[in-house]
């Protein structure tokens, strides 16, 4: 009969419990769980605490694994209507006329193919008419400022 060898901390060393954790001998088994055979290799468990279904969580380094559920495409004119709305607040509203019409192509759009990117859409449209519309009554304003202005220069300057 051999002894396990020493442990300076009064436990003895075990190779398939390095930290001397104890080990639960009523912990049930997962039926489901998959086995992982490079585990003893590097010194892990077969089934980590934590991973769903008996499924393995990923090691250091490692990406996760995909659920088969593929990403989906978020629609270009979305993209170019919140863009072109946000452009336009800088160049005076020239941008975000193009903002509403892509905005209501990309609706349509994403209504036919079910792309990604309604909120955007929408958000470009609103961003788009709120811009359009502030830089049209801006600009009558200025107009009409700079029209009173030279009708009132007009008027005085009769030398009658």
């Amino acid at each position: 009969m051999s002894q396990p060898p020493y442990d300076p901390y009064g436990q003895p060393s075990d190779p398939y419990n390095p930290y001397g954790q104890p080990t639960d001998p009523y912990k049930p088994v997962d039926p489901y769980a998959t086995p992982d055979p490079y585990a003893a290799q590097y010194g892990q468990s077969p089934a980590p605490y934590g991973a769903p279904y008996g499924q393995q969580q990923p090691m250091y380094g490692q990406p996760a694994p995909a659920y088969g559920y593929p990403a989906q495409k978020t629609n270009g004119m979305a993209i170019a209507s919140l863009v072109s709305g946000l452009v336009g607040i800088a160049l005076c509203g020239l941008t975000s006329i193009l903002g509403i019409i892509f905005g209501h192509i990309a609706q349509s759009q994403i209504k036919r193919t079910g792309e990604q990117g309604e909120g955007m859409a929408l958000a470009g449209l609103i961003l788009s008419y709120i811009v359009t519309v502030g830089w049209i009554i801006i600009w009558v304003f200025y107009i009409g400022l700079l029209a009173t202005i030279w009708g009132i220069d007009r008027s005085t300057t009769n030398t009658y």
